[in-house]
């Protein structure tokens, strides 16, 4: 179980595997290793080979490689790599006097620093004198190691191949040269390694990070950025701070659940609709042509009450809090973000040196070549005619996977209009479902089945965009990594916008609204007779909708991200426990774990943007919603830090100082969210037409609100009803 060479002296920092296959291109797979291999050796990185008959299934070959002191401060100067030049004597921060009161949610001090705090510098060879160097082994961190030794891989030429120069380790995966390239894991998660100069970073981060127990327990987030790097400490960072604005608003939303709760019984008007002297009197109108009876006002009435859950005064204030809680949230994330910056000494660390790295693929690709006005060197570049070609395939391919979602709900709507008329005959004249007929109504049911069926839609649309996603950003062949990486967020998050709050936003803004009157209804496609609300409002279906999207998009969410993965390693892992666990070597423990790829954390930030969509865009509709969130991201915290612990490959270090584009999306929702959920008070709601019939038509001084069922219905003579209309 070692993570060095054969000298037990040579730390290991990155790890090639290939599989040796017979097959017609062996010999130029062979060609390209032999040249690529050589290629590494002469940028000054030293190799050892791992013959097939060492590994554990007879098949695999392992190249390890090292990257000695000269390629590291050569590779740290170029990196523009800070590291310290002596250590901080500023005291520290006077304390707290919540301290002990928050004992119980803190970590172990070497835990929550792992490292002393220091004065650092760009790393430059010439001044090596400056800097805290102790121990040249142990000076650059294993991030930073295996950040310098992927740097060169991306960079290594194996040839030359049609006339073109082929480099890069992304390139040789691709074409099956080598079958993953990977740095290792520090020790086993279970248990500390039995070198005592390891730190046991990863056990440590189990131990203490990982385990679901460790729920209430704040984040170790220096561990994480030094164990990961930047890029993903700053996800769990954003992650653990929104998680924690969350409670607040959960809290809010709880009260105000309770508020509906408790004011059922007093609300004037479930108690008219369930009145049998009032709401058993008033007959309605059919909702389906011929098939459907008339029916009695009453039948709606524990639906009526339930509506009244969620559609009353507290809401109307929770939607106020709410649009006030997502810009605090936004702002205090900003002074948070600017905190770790300066903590984590990424204040002059500008995206420009990204955006200065090509994407290999760019290089690759742009066979033409242009001096740049700036740097005065020949750089490869696209011209503007392909450029233009590659933008409109793009545009018109997303156009047309969102007007596939819009004819999806178009579907959606259809079914509900096509099997509401099913429900409401099959409910009349079922004598089983007459004790449950006061509370699934026909509306209720079309509207769960019609969720459900939409969801199911939804995420087989997700799947196949994804991949479609992928695919024209490639093809559009962006400049650097970052701009590669903006271009796809902005088309998965389009398509996701409208894929998961289309449905909603026909609930709460479209349905019921454009239905006509007895005699003069209106129809979809002339043949579907357009659905009507509840009587009690269409709040309490946008409310279902919500719930069964959001929560099935959450419990979905986990099962692919925790479950999938164990059950993947345990499927490889079982031929390897018939061995002995001294044969099981370290890079063949980690060659069977899964693979956190380039895209693992776009991932993770699109799913909590949606849901943080949900939260903000239709919470008006659900005051629960933060609720459910919040539990959601209470386990989803332990899920991704145990499967990154525990179930993936190490991924590649990387530097970031914000969560990038991200945080304009969460501008944009935030602006949006005011919005909607202003137009869900007004329209969706009943508050505007009660506050109305309050002011200006209320006779009744001691109980102002009665008659206002009866005011809020018209009345029609059946004789007047069409042949096409009558039951």
């Amino acid at each position: 179980d070692s993570i060095f060479f054969r000298d037990g002296v040579r730390r290991i920092d990155f790890v090639l595997s290939y599989v040796d296959d017979l097959n017609k291109e062996w010999e130029k797979k062979l060609e390209r290793r032999k040249e690529f291999e050589s290629n590494l050796q002469k940028a000054g990185l030293e190799l050892e080979t791992e013959d097939k008959k060492e590994s554990e299934d007879g098949k695999i070959y392992f190249v390890k490689i090292h990257a000695p002191w000269e390629v590291l401060i050569t590779y740290a100067e170029v990196l523009n790599i800070k590291v310290p030049i002596r250590e901080n004597d500023i005291p520290s921060m006077v304390e707290n006097p919540l301290d002990c009161m928050l004992a119980p949610l803190r970590l172990p001090e070497k835990v929550m620093h792992p490292e002393p705090d220091y004065f650092t510098a760009p790393f430059s060879k010439e001044k090596q004198e400056l800097y805290l160097i102790n121990d040249k082994s142990t000076f650059f961190s294993p991030s930073m190691r295996n950040r310098i030794v992927n740097y060169i891989l991306t960079r290594c030429p194996y040839g030359t191949e049609e006339g073109k120069k082929k480099f890069g380790i992304k390139r040789l995966l691709n074409n099956g040269t080598y079958s993953a390239a990977y740095p290792l894991h520090d020790c086993q998660y279970w248990k500390k390694a039995n070198d005592p100069n390891c730190d046991n970073e990863r056990y440590t981060l189990y131990m203490e990070w990982a385990r679901f127990l460790r729920f209430y327990k704040e984040q170790p987030l220096d561990l994480i950025r030094k164990y990961y790097g930047e890029k993903i400490g700053i996800y769990f960072a954003w992650l653990g701070f929104y998680t924690e604005m969350l409670f607040l608003a959960a809290v809010v939303g709880l009260l105000c659940f309770f508020y509906g709760l408790f004011t059922m019984d007093e609300n004037m008007s479930s108690k008219e609709i369930c009145d049998p002297a009032i709401g058993g009197e008033i007959i309605m109108c059919p909702l389906c042509d011929r098939e459907c009876e008339y029916w009695r006002l009453n039948t709606t009435c524990e639906s009526s009450e339930y509506s009244h859950l969620f559609d009353n005064v507290a809401t109307l204030f929770f939607a106020i809090f709410m649009g006030i809680w997502v810009t605090l949230f936004l702002e205090f994330w900003k002074r948070r973000q600017a905190r770790l910056k300066y903590e984590w000494d990424l204040v002059d660390f500008e995206e420009e040196q990204q955006q200065l790295q090509l994407r290999p693929e760019y290089e690759a690709k742009c066979t033409q070549k242009k001096k740049n006005p700036v740097t005065q060197e020949m750089e490869p570049y696209l011209p503007i005619t392909s450029q233009a070609v590659r933008f409109c395939i793009s545009g018109t391919t997303v156009l047309f996977w969102v007007s596939l979602i819009i004819a999806s709900m178009i579907a959606v709507i259809v079914y509900r209009l096509a099997v509401y008329a099913a429900f409401a005959s099959l409910m009349e004249n079922t004598q089983t479902l007459q004790p449950i007929s006061g509370l699934l109504t026909p509306q209720l049911a079309t509207s769960v089945t019609a969720s459900c069926l939409n969801f199911v839609i939804i995420m087989i649309l997700n799947f196949l965009y994804e991949r479609i996603a992928i695919w024209i950003t490639d093809m559009e062949i962006p400049r650097t990594h970052m701009e590669y990486e903006n271009r796809l967020t902005m088309k998965m998050f389009l398509f996701q916008f409208v894929n998961y709050y289309s449905s909603c936003f026909y609930v709460a803004f479209f349905k019921g609204k454009f239905v006509g009157y007895p005699g003069a209804y209106t129809y979809m496609f002339n043949r579907w007779r357009n659905e009507e609300c509840d009587p009690a409002g269409c709040l309490i279906e946008l409310t279902t909708q919500l719930t069964i999207v959001m929560a099935g998009k959450q419990i979905w969410g986990n099962i692919q991200e925790a479950i999938v993965p164990w059950i993947c390693n345990w499927w490889g892992r079982r031929k390897a426990r018939n061995n002995p666990e001294n044969l099981y070597s370290r890079w063949e423990q980690d060659h069977d774990l899964q693979i956190f790829g380039p895209l693992g954390l776009f991932y993770e930030y699109l799913e909590m943007v949606i849901q943080f969509g949900f939260i903000t865009l239709f919470v008006a509709s659900f005051p629960l919603a933060p609720l459910l969130a919040l539990m959601n991201n209470i386990l989803e915290i332990r899920v991704d830090s145990w499967k990154l612990t525990t179930q993936y490959r190490r991924p590649v270090a990387a530097k970031a100082h914000s969560i990038g584009v991200w945080q304009e999306i969460l501008n944009g929702m935030a602006i949006l969210s005011v919005v909607t959920n202003a137009f869900i008070v007004a329209f969706t709601s009943d508050m505007i037409p009660r506050l109305v019939y309050y002011y200006a038509y209320s006779e009744n001084e001691d109980s102002p609100m009665s008659g206002y069922i009866n005011n809020s219905l018209s009345v029609f003579q059946i004789s007047d009803f069409p042949e096409r209309n009558k039951p």
